[in-house]
């Protein structure tokens, strides 16, 4: 894979204890993985300039803020042409319900995760954003129930 960075065991013990606790300091951190701060902190500084560590934030409860519902929604493109994907990925970028959208294989285009505060706001997202943004064929909702498991962290065993 071009580009693809290796990693050492300690690269993969500090971006474990990174990702599971980003607040920590470089002195708890340098203790956790056997390393003095500094050599700790260069670790870190190389691991952010090749993009492997891409920012640091805080896990919200979005129940708490008021966005208790949540939907996943299957996007079919009416044309695969580049302009026509282009507007799309655009009209995605500036819609703040959608959190991540991902391009697919399969008879689907596009899969939205999209978080809004209700049935209404989201009726509304998708009456009035994603069906009226043009070049949209179809679009197949499904609600969350419950999340079973959400996303705490990558597998990083995988790469030792």
């Amino acid at each position: 894979m071009a580009g693809e960075v290796h990693f050492d065991r300690t690269d993969i013990r500090l971006l474990d204890e990174i990702q599971r606790d980003g607040r920590v300091t470089n002195a708890e951190l340098a203790a956790r993985v056997n390393l003095s701060p500094s050599a700790c902190l260069r670790r870190m500084q190389r691991l952010e300039s090749e993009g492997v560590i891409t920012g640091y934030g805080a896990r919200l409860e979005p129940r708490q803020l008021g966005l208790g519902l949540q939907a996943f929604v299957r996007v079919q493109l009416e044309k695969h042409d580049q302009a026509a994907i282009a507007h799309f990925v655009d009209s995605v970028k500036g819609w703040d319900e959608v959190v991540a959208c991902h391009a697919l294989t399969g008879d689907m285009d596009y899969l939205l995760h999209v978080y809004v505060r209700d049935l209404e706001h989201f009726s509304r997202f998708l009456l009035d954003r994603l069906l009226n943004a043009g070049g949209v064929a179809d679009a197949n909702s499904s609600f969350v129930l419950r999340t079973v498991k959400g996303f705490q962290a990558l597998p990083l065993s995988q790469l030792e």
